[in-house]
């Protein structure tokens, strides 16, 4: 299995590879016919229903046991919190292995299961999916690689679409609308292409000019003339970067300016968290820069609420497991027979969760209220809240 945000690559010393929060949900996975999504078993609201949960421990990782533990915690906290439903929470261990996960998952439909939610590799939610889709059972995959979503899969974790989407709605409306994309020659750089392309076709921003480089330091150096022409000559007001801080960020930051595109000439934008770690906020490149997060508040209140209860921080995609919980749990308090069908899991209004609104759209993929936040200072500050419905300022 290979991640869609690494490869063989010339990174070296803390630029080698990305963080393991965003690697864990962007797998590849193989790909899964079109066509409408499944429509879901018959449950029983008034009795417990049985939910499983699929992690991606069992294997003696410790890495992946720490991530396999986190997201059953969020999800224990999930059940604990329910009000009005009952859920009979079963946990599997996929290992994070495709076949494990499609043989696990047939043992969860065996034993009742309404739903899964997980498992988090891309190419064991496409896996689990075919599994189970005679069944009508659904998926919540924790995966953001949309190569997973469709059929019986939804997406739980943040894609890229949602969050172009966001940044270039934002952009057009401070006037900054016209947009250059740069990007890595690997599979990541592929998907988030297409992702701002169709963002652009979704918001009033323009992308005005695609460049890429191959994915090690020597590539970002040989490619820096050509980005600067290309921004330039495009009348690009806005540079988007899917890099991270692990992987090309740093030297982009450094660089960019040192070729004539000063942040007081371009706005900075970014397609990953670049809070994460904390200490790429001190890249003085990306002062003044743009990239979007979950709803803060309700983010902070789910990590004390986490560390509370288990006296440690939560892994960054545990709150995608208590996410999952709470959607069923919403789901099942309205009630039906058809409680988990694709249609009501794709209800317009959508849900509340630990990082904000989020919604399942039809296709698989999802959208979630995501703010903007600009690094002032070695810091961030709020310059666009996060929406708290659909329908307004930010969707």
């Amino acid at each position: 299995m290979r991640n869609l945000l690494s490869g063989n690559s010339g990174w070296s010393g803390p630029r080698r590879g990305f963080l393991a929060a965003a690697a864990a949900l962007v797998l590849v996975a193989c790909d899964m016919p079109a066509g409408p999504l499944a429509g879901g078993p018959s449950v029983d609201t008034r009795r417990p229903v049985t939910v499983a949960l699929l992690v991606p421990g069992g294997t003696g990782d410790e890495g992946r046991q720490v991530l396999a533990q986190s997201l059953e915690n969020a999800a224990r906290l999930a059940v604990a919190d329910l009000q009005g439903a009952q859920i009979d929470l079963r946990v599997y261990q996929t290992g994070g292995n495709a076949d494990r996960a499609a043989q696990v998952a047939r043992q969860a439909v065996t034993d009742g299961a309404g739903i899964i939610i997980g498992p988090l590799f891309a190419d064991s939610a496409t896996a689990v999916g075919r599994a189970v889709a005679g069944s009508g059972v659904n998926v919540l995959s924790f995966s953001n690689n949309p190569a997973a979503a469709g059929q019986n899969v939804f997406l739980l974790g943040p894609t890229f679409e949602n969050t172009a989407t966001r940044l270039m709605s934002y952009a057009a409306a401070q006037g900054k609308g016209r947009v250059m994309l740069i990007s890595e020659q690997n599979l990541s750089g592929q998907v988030a292409e297409a992702a701002v392309r169709a963002a652009a076709a979704r918001s009033d921003a323009s992308l005005v000019a695609t460049q890429s480089y191959a994915f090690s330091q020597q590539g970002v150096v040989d490619a820096l003339p050509r980005i600067a022409s290309a921004a330039r000559s495009s009348g690009a007001q806005t540079v988007l970067m899917t890099a991270g801080s692990e992987g090309a960020l740093p030297m982009l930051a450094e660089l960019l300016p040192q070729n004539g595109l000063s942040r007081e000439n371009f706005q900075y934008m970014g397609l990953t968290r670049w809070d994460i770690p904390p200490a790429t906020l001190q890249l003085r490149g990306i002062q003044g820069g743009w990239f979007t997060l979950p709803d803060p508040a309700l983010s902070s209140r789910f990590d004390a609420r986490y560390a509370a209860a288990y006296g440690d921080a939560p892994h960054p995609v545990a709150s995608l497991a208590y996410d999952g919980i709470a959607a069923v749990g919403a789901l099942l308090r309205q009630g039906g027979a058809d409680a988990l069908s694709a249609a009501r899991l794709t209800q317009g209004q959508g849900f509340v969760g630990v990082s904000g609104v989020f919604r399942l759209r039809p296709d698989g993929m999802n959208e979630r209220g995501l703010a903007i936040a600009e690094v002032r200072e070695q810091g961030t500050v709020i310059i666009s809240p996060a929406p708290r419905s659909f329908g307004g300022v930010g969707f």
